[in-house]
């Protein structure tokens, strides 16, 4: 990252600083005058369980309620509450192309089972799932319409977009999102698609066992 946003991200670090160590960081040392560089519009969203409660939540769901041709997801950790999965639902079931990505192989097992036990959620109204091939996949990144990317800190999790603090930073710019389309689509183009029938195909036994990480996913 270069440019102003950078002062932005280094407020994020200094405010974390000085709860953490009670020293203030400020002044030109810390914060000098940064000239603009590049052609992308950016900002920094940070996101904490106290006054930036659920911005980075929102900031997603404003971008699927907006999204009019594609999205494309990519995430390690994939259990969203209902109103984004409604949201997911809504764009897909509105002609949006929704792709999400995901580890063939987690190296968290419990978020991966509780993972599994909500697919047929999205994948009941259009929208497609993917798994990607090991080595485990820790990219964090959405991107929409070919020209909004969205990439930091933040997973598909309730405790990452309520209770942890993240940061996150959005971009608009053309040329930067269908660059990491193009990178995405190689990674989709070794990926295994996940259908219905293969999640309603689980046995019992996985089954209950999925459904109980479920049951923990506000903690996950």
């Amino acid at each position: 990252m270069r440019g102003p946003v950078v002062n932005q991200m280094q407020s994020v670090f200094a405010e974390d600083w000085r709860f953490t160590t009670g020293e203030s960081l400020s002044g030109a040392t810390w914060f000098p005058q940064i000239a603009s560089q590049g052609d992308v519009l950016a900002r920094s969203v940070s996101a904490g369980p106290d006054e930036d409660y659920e911005r980075l939540r929102m900031t997603i769901l404003a971008a699927l309620s907006c999204a009019e041709q594609s999205v494309l997801i990519v995430t390690p950790y994939f259990v969203p509450d209902r109103d984004i999965i409604t949201a997911l639902n809504l764009a897909s079931m509105r002609g949006v192309a929704v792709d999400i990505l995901l580890p063939q192989v987690s190296n968290l097992c419990f978020v991966q089972w509780a993972s599994t036990a909500i697919l047929w959620q999205v994948l009941e109204r259009g929208c497609r799932v993917w798994y990607v091939p090991p080595p485990f996949d820790h990219t964090k990144l959405m991107l929409v319409d070919g020209v909004w990317t969205f990439l930091g800190s933040s997973n598909w999790d309730a405790r990452s977009l309520r209770l942890n603090f993240e940061l996150n930073v959005e971009c608009y710019d053309s040329s930067l999102t269908q660059r990491l389309e193009s990178m995405v689509e190689e990674k989709r183009s070794r990926s295994t698609p996940v259908t219905l029938s293969d999640v309603d195909g689980r046995s019992i036994p996985r089954k209950l066992r999925d459904g109980l990480a479920r049951l923990l996913s506000p903690y996950l």
